[in-house]
């Protein structure tokens, strides 16, 4: 692991964003919240928080963070694909983009768990990370990336 004792406490945000592709009756499904396994997009939002405090058990370099906020966002595109958004904000001296990442990861693996029974053919990609703030190397922004 790098040691960061050196570096200084700062705000730090982090947005990553991934899609689950599927098909249109499996999106609608999950939208009319009749898949059997329960609230798809509320579970996944649960799975998206835990995995973003779990980072440094997930990720083997990762430290362990107190992360001082995380939120799962989800859009779709009225068709076939839904998105997911993670927003993890910290104060602290390492940032938080590998929490927004592994957030918006099992979010995604959570909607496809859910609704594998009916729509194996589920895509789960591109996992990406959009934004990021504070410390030594400054703010990020994905200059391709259109905000859901």
């Amino acid at each position: 692991m790098v040691d960061i004792s050196e570096k200084d406490v700062t705000k730090r945000t982090a947005i990553a964003r991934t899609a689950v592709t599927m098909r249109p009756e499996t999106l609608l499904t999950i939208k009319e919240g009749r898949i059997s396994k329960g609230d798809v997009l509320g579970v996944a939002q649960v799975a998206g928080i835990m995995a973003a405090k779990q980072t440094s058990a997930w990720i083997p370099m990762c430290h362990p963070i107190a992360l001082t906020g995380v939120n799962i966002a989800f859009d779709d595109n009225g068709s076939d694909e839904l998105y997911i958004e993670a927003t993890v904000r910290t104060t602290g001296k390492t940032g938080v983009e590998m929490e927004a990442l592994t957030a918006v990861s099992a979010a995604g693996l959570t909607v496809y768990d859910m609704c594998k029974a009916i729509d194996k053919d589920m895509a789960i990609g591109p996992t990406r990370l959009i934004e990021k703030t504070g410390g030594k190397n400054g703010d990020y922004r994905r200059n391709d990336e259109a905000s859901f």
